[in-house]
């Protein structure tokens, strides 16, 4: 079959829209799908398998004029990318209201790349670029904008702008298992990805990384968020790695990396609203499947260049009333470099608990 590049012919017939997009994607072995300028509507999410590129009109220096719509109500994500060497770009997203529950952090985004839960051994997803996307959702705390998700490596995020939400971004772990708490593995961590100037508003949290290795993020700026940013080590951490406790070393992947090893957050800008905090690093994570508690270990992992800035609470009287409102909340957090953070007054730090509360 011939690949190359493609006018994708849209109108305001959602379900022609859609399986305008099946049509082609199923027609050829990869190639660019160009978009015209406007706002199209999906009558729910399109899958995209390997060597693609979707491809808005082309912006100049201003916003992207190519905006995609879905009515879908059964969370599927507006694009699901499940293949490698995929480019997503100069596009807006509009996902329909979505609730996903807790565990649906793929669910209902603008773009989710990979998956949470595998029903079998599952190949790794690589190659995936998202460049100058821009994402409004009105429908805070409800589902995320952008998910990374399971066996995902070498992914790059740049010139993102977000508007309400959950969480901008989320990258996390991904296993094999029919659900949350009967998870058997193995588990996937992703990691070689890269994040840069990405910019949310609104939201409840601007991003987060959950049991990952190998991750850059630089030029960040996250405003009236009720979280800024957290590493987190998953709720199982590496307990289900392929290689965990094998020669290369307690969880360590195939290139002898850890999970929770090399990771850098530089130059984010934060200003929160809500009752936590604005940043959060811990280390423990409690199991769905049999509520032990586990600590992974972190190693080259630094946080620097950092400004933390306290917005009136956007709900006063908020929050737990056993934590006082911090900046930064560190919880079992060994190996984490903190260097450069700036805090608007008046602040304070909080360790945290010696355990979880």
């Amino acid at each position: 079959m011939v690949t190359g590049t493609h006018d994708l012919p849209l109108t305001d017939d959602a379900v022609a829209n859609r399986k305008a997009f099946e049509r082609l994607l199923a027609a050829q072995k990869g190639g660019t799908l160009r978009l015209p300028a406007g706002t199209f509507a999906l009558d729910r999410g399109i899958v995209v398998g390997s060597d693609w590129t979707l491809a808005g009109a082309e912006p100049g220096d201003g916003p992207v004029t190519t905006w995609l719509t879905s009515s879908s109500a059964d969370g599927s994500p507006v694009v699901h990318v499940l293949g490698s060497r995929v480019t997503i770009q100069d596009i807006g997203f509009r996902p329909p209201p979505c609730s996903p529950g807790e565990h649906g952090g793929d669910l209902g985004t603008a773009i989710t790349v990979g998956r949470y839960l595998y029903p079998a051994a599952a190949e790794w997803i690589e190659g995936i670029q998202i460049r100058r996307v821009q994402v409004e959702r009105p429908d805070t705390r409800a589902a995320n904008c952008i998910a990374v998700m399971g066996a995902v490596r070498d992914l790059t995020i740049a010139e993102v702008s977000i508007v309400g939400g959950c969480t901008g971004v989320a990258v996390h772990w991904g296993a094999v298992g029919d659900r949350v708490d009967s998870i058997v593995g193995p588990s996937y961590h992703p990691h070689h990805l890269s994040m840069s100037d990405l910019h949310v508003t609104d939201a409840f949290e601007g991003f987060y990384l959950s049991s990952v290795h190998d991750v850059a993020v630089e030029r960040v700026r996250l405003s009236a968020v009720e979280i800024g940013f957290r590493l987190l080590p998953g709720d199982n951490t590496d307990r289900f790695h392929a290689l965990r406790g094998s020669g290369a070393g307690a969880g360590h992947g195939a290139d002898g990396s850890a999970i929770g090893e090399r990771i850098r957050v530089s130059r984010a800008w934060v200003s929160w609203n809500g009752p936590l905090y604005a940043m959060r690093i811990a280390g423990w994570g409690r199991s769905e499947i049999d509520q032990s508690i586990r600590v992974l270990e972190y190693r080259d992992v630094v946080v620097s260049d950092c400004t933390l800035v306290p917005l009136p609470l956007v709900t006063p009287g908020s929050g737990d009333p056993r934590r006082s409102r911090a900046p930064i909340v560190l919880e079992q957090a060994s190996g984490v470099l903190l260097d450069n953070i700036r805090i608007a007054p008046p602040a304070y730090v909080d360790l945290g608990p010696e355990w979880p509360l």
